[in-house]
Formats: structure tokens, C-alpha cells, sequence
């Protein structure tokens, strides 16, 4: 019973000491640059902010994208799924097949994993969210074609 009890405290040590050697860590607002969304995956002006990126042994990256008014993302699926947290402005979500979404602050969106979909700005309002995704490895989108003005509704 002793043996057992020495055992426990012994494990119970190692792992309290691991414990406080893990260090929380701020990432200071701005010490990441802004980067322009690029033309073969957004139409429009798009801002994108990272926010945090995947750590071992996480699996989970962040960005804040401010979409101008028309703006929009190009079609794309991810992985593992994506939620978005929308912040600030309108904007709109289309799985493909489906109805276009009117989205506004405090709406979050579920996109399931491998569902088709894009995002974006009203026509005549901005948009800002956050998105969180998960890495499967290593790959967190797969892009594809751009949506026409047709498709966003214009």
C-alpha cells in the first residue's frame, strides 16, 4: 500500500512540475502585420489579420478578415470544418446548393467539414470576422473557383 501511495504522490509531483513549467503567453495586438487577401482567392478588398496560429499540440489557427463592402471569398472547403464570429458590419455565407445567408455581429457560423461555401461583405457593407479553423495535416482550406456576381447576388 505504501509502495502504491509513493507511487501516486511520485506521478502526482512529475506531473504539478510540468504543469508550472508551461507558461502562459500574450500575443500583443498588432505584432502580426495585416496582408492583403489575395486576387486569386478574394474578390475584392480583403484585409486579413492573423490572430494566433496552430501550436503543438494544437491543431487550431485564427485570423480576423474585414471584407469591403462586395467583397467576398472565392468557393472553398476545409478539412475539418470552420466557424465564423462575426464582429462587425453584414455580410453573407452560401453553402453550395444552398440559399445566401445575411450574417451580422454576434452571429456564429458552423461550416461543417468538406461543405463548399464562401463569405463575405454586403454589397453595400462592410464585414469583419473571425475565423478559426483546424489544421489536418498541415492542410487548413482547399480553394477553389471565384464566385461570379451572378452567384453573390449582385
Amino acid at each position: 500500500m505504501r509502495l502504491l501511495a509513493a507511487t501516486f504522490v511520485s506521478l502526482f509531483l512529475v506531473a504539478s512540475s510540468s504543469a508550472q513549467s508551461a507558461e502562459l503567453v500574450i500575443q500583443r495586438a498588432g505584432s502580426q502585420p495585416s496582408t492583403k487577401g489575395p486576387a486569386d482567392r478574394f474578390t475584392g478588398a480583403v484585409r486579413v489579420d492573423p490572430l494566433f496560429a496552430a501550436r503543438d499540440p494544437g491543431h487550431t489557427s485564427g485570423g480576423s478578415v474585414t471584407f469591403e463592402p462586395g467583397a467576398r471569398s472565392a468557393w472553398h472547403t476545409h478539412p475539418l470544418g470552420q466557424i465564423l464570429i462575426v464582429t462587425a458590419g453584414v455580410g453573407r455565407v452560401q453553402q453550395w446548393g444552398g440559399a445566401i445567408q445575411e450574417i451580422r455581429p454576434g452571429d456564429i457560423v458552423r461550416i461543417p467539414p468538406n461543405v463548399k461555401h464562401w463569405h463575405g461583405a454586403a454589397l453595400t457593407t462592410a464585414m469583419t470576422h473571425i475565423a478559426i479553423q483546424e489544421h489536418l495535416d498541415g492542410k487548413v482550406v482547399d480553394w477553389m473557383e471565384k464566385v461570379s456576381d451572378e452567384q453573390y447576388g449582385r
